[in-house]
């Protein structure tokens, strides 16, 4: 093939714009490599350097504004025979340079080119990341505030195993690129140029100040010695397939047979340490077990040792399509900091609806009825109540029964812990 491009669709950009020749210098970079175009990704995101998915006959991937590497690699991880290249420009750069630093640490085979112009051409010429900070750009003053970053310093620094930097005029580009994608692992070429329609206007930048700019930046030379190291796809399949024992997923049959089961939706409140969430996952797999469906939503705090920790729980018959709680059948209050988070609830529980009070803690005036209990007295332990007051919802038969906690806690627990478990209970039942 003797060229890539498509000519249906002629390159666009301004005049004197240095993208159109690093297009062009693509283009030869592939033509030389004989590449199949079904072998070849070109994953963009925003602005000028974001066009060239639409130039080539080539596979594409137009993405959000500097994400472009997080497509790129998941193509290559998908396809590894794939040959992506990704055009970033230095807005996108600044943007994304997050996922810049990822892909440098992370070594995937994978092609980045920056098409750095110093500024936020398709925009208005704002600053961007890598404007100089003497430059007159149409973000008044801000690039005067902040210093411009030398991407190939930070992705070397970053673990990028190729690196290379050079104007987009050089005519050794395409054997630059090509070079590049040939790199066994992640390959980063910054090219200078000049955005015709905003930057020089203001600015005095030719070749030859391009030149004298990178001749003035640290020397890239290509493949980084200190930074050498197995390419990520590869390392991840051979650490993957060293991995031969993976832990079983959690099964549960259904063992109980319930009959007019109406949907039940539960809510526990309570305090971090108190196994609230352990408590509501008890509760989905007894649904389960009677072959119900079931949703679980928990509220605790970032800091998991401290605050409330709040479990809702949904019992249905039916297919779930909303997990939110509305009307509950069943309310654990069991710390001052669980009720109090759940307020609001209490003034619309209806009469029938089954609340348990621990003895020491306060709730809001209800219409529900309400059973008062003693853990303190019954020598149970705080880490212990919300497991305690599963064995008074099975005793009263409010949404589950025994029967489906005693399953339940066969599936959540192992022998050893599940016979812990049962001697909890046993003291609720034969109080």
């Amino acid at each position: 093939m003797n060229s890539f491009l498509n000519k249906n669709r002629p390159l666009v950009y301004c005049p004197g714009c240095t993208h159109e020749k690093i297009t062009t210098g693509l283009d030869k970079a592939f033509v030389n490599m004989g590449l199949d175009a079904d072998k070849i990704v070109i994953v963009t995101d925003i602005g000028c350097s974001g066009l060239f998915d639409t130039f080539f006959n080539v596979h594409a991937l137009h993405g959000v504004h500097g994400r472009a590497l997080t497509y790129a690699a998941g193509l290559k991880l998908a396809d590894p025979e794939l040959n992506v290249i990704v055009t970033m420009g230095d807005g996108g750069l600044g943007i994304g340079g997050a996922h810049v630093l990822a892909a440098c640490r992370r070594n995937l085979d994978l092609t980045l080119i920056i098409l750095n112009n110093f500024n936020f051409g398709m925009t208005g010429g704002q600053y961007s990341a890598t404007t100089p900070t003497d430059a007159t750009v149409g973000s008044e003053f801000l690039n005067q505030a902040e210093i411009p970053l030398d991407i190939c310093s930070i992705a070397k620094s970053a673990g990028a195993t190729y690196i290379d930097r050079c104007s987009g005029l050089d005519p050794d580009l395409p054997q630059k690129i090509v070079r590049a994608m040939q790199h066994k692992g992640f390959s980063l070429i910054e090219t200078l140029g000049m955005c015709t329609g905003r930057y020089t206007k203001r600015n005095k930048l030719t070749p030859k100040v391009i030149d004298e700019i990178i001749t003035d930046l640290p020397e890239m030379p290509g493949a980084i010695k200190e930074n050498k190291r197995s390419e990520y796809g590869e390392r991840y399949r051979a650490l993957a397939k060293e991995r031969n024992v993976f832990p079983e997923p959690i099964t549960i049959e259904k063992q109980i047979e319930l009959e007019d089961y109406l949907q039940q939706e539960v809510v526990i409140l309570g305090s971090a340490g108190m196994r609230i969430v352990t408590a509501g996952e008890i509760v989905c797999y007894a649904g389960i077990c009677a072959g119900m469906n079931v949703s679980m939503k928990n509220d605790y705090n970032i800091t998991v040792l401290r605050g409330q920790s709040v479990s809702e729980i949904m019992i249905s018959p039916e297919k779930i399509g909303y997990p939110g709680i509305e009307s509950p059948s069943v309310v654990l209050a069991l710390s001052d900091e669980g009720v109090q988070r759940r307020s609001k609830i209490f003034a619309a529980l209806k009469s029938g609806t089954f609340v348990l009070k621990e003895k020491s803690v306060d709730i809001p005036e209800t219409h529900a009825d309400i059973v008062e209990i003693d853990f303190k007295e019954l020598k149970i332990k705080k880490q212990d109540w919300a497991l305690a007051s599963l064995g008074v919802m099975a005793k009263n038969e409010k949404a589950i029964n025994k029967e489906m906690l005693d399953y339940a806690l066969k599936s959540r627990f192992n022998e050893k812990l599940y016979q812990i478990a049962m001697e909890t209970i046993e003291k609720i039942f034969q109080n």
